[in-house]
């Protein structure tokens, strides 16, 4: 595991964006795994910022996003395939048709999980974005007993909804479950990047990192994997 300390969001943003840029300049035709939140909106800024330098291009790559709430209208502001639109797909060159998002609204949710393992394991992902819950959740995998390998739809815990719900105009609006890639599917991931920011991620990014391994801390499993970089400012990275 690599560890990156920031003293500035900006520094870590574009050390982020950077290293997205160097994969597709290296394979053009990389399969990009990326995320959603507040975390990732700083980086998807650099990397149109790179695009529209001339610096990168999009137009061979392949993108999966790790989740999708169930039940949101299509194109309701909230869903992630409108925050994708919003903050990165409407600026760079990646044809639409390249981008993936689990649909929130199939007919047959189950169907829906497997067609997207199905075409994660027809194109492994290069370069997976993460960024961490409160509770140690990755994708929307929540604490538990045991963890759910691949793609699968999952019960969002209270204070996920609660933590989202600053996002929506009540926390009844926000959806009590999810499609996420399971732990199993993020792990399978050539490379893994882990990006943390604020003092009040400092504890679940040293429980995670430092921790014991554990599916009751979800990303303390990334300590299994070989290929792991983390991004921490220096408010996050306080514990270590």
């Amino acid at each position: 595991m690599e560890m990156k300390l920031f003293d500035t969001i900006s520094e870590l943003d574009h050390y982020a964006a950077q290293l997205f840029a160097a994969t597709l300049n290296h394979k053009p035709h990389a399969t990009l795994g990326l995320a959603t939140g507040s975390t990732p909106i700083g980086i998807y800024e650099k990397m149109i910022e790179m695009y529209r330098k001339g610096k990168v291009s999009f137009k061979e790559a392949t993108t999966f996003n790790l989740d999708e709430y169930v039940g949101l209208p299509e194109n309701h502001e909230q869903g992630y395939a409108h925050y994708m639109r919003q903050h990165l797909f409407a600026h760079i060159d990646l044809p639409s048709e390249q981008a993936h998002l689990p649909n929130g609204n199939a007919e047959n949710l189950h169907e829906e999980c497997e067609q997207y393992d199905r075409m994660l394991t027809e194109q492994p992902v290069d370069v997976q974005l993460l960024g961490l819950g409160h509770n140690g959740h990755i994708g929307f995998n929540e604490p538990d007993g045991s963890l759910q390998g691949g793609t699968h739809i999952v019960e969002l815990k209270e204070e996920t909804r609660v933590a989202n719900a600053r996002f929506f105009d009540s926390l009844d609006e926000v959806p009590k479950q999810a499609i996420t890639m399971g732990v199993g599917s993020i792990l399978k991931a050539n490379t893994i990047l882990l990006v943390v920011k604020g003092a009040d991620k400092a504890e679940i990014v040293k429980q995670a990192l430092t921790g014991p391994i554990t599916t009751e801390c979800p990303a303390s499993l990334l300590q299994t994997h070989a290929n792991v970089i983390v991004l921490l400012d220096k408010e996050a990275g306080r514990l270590l």
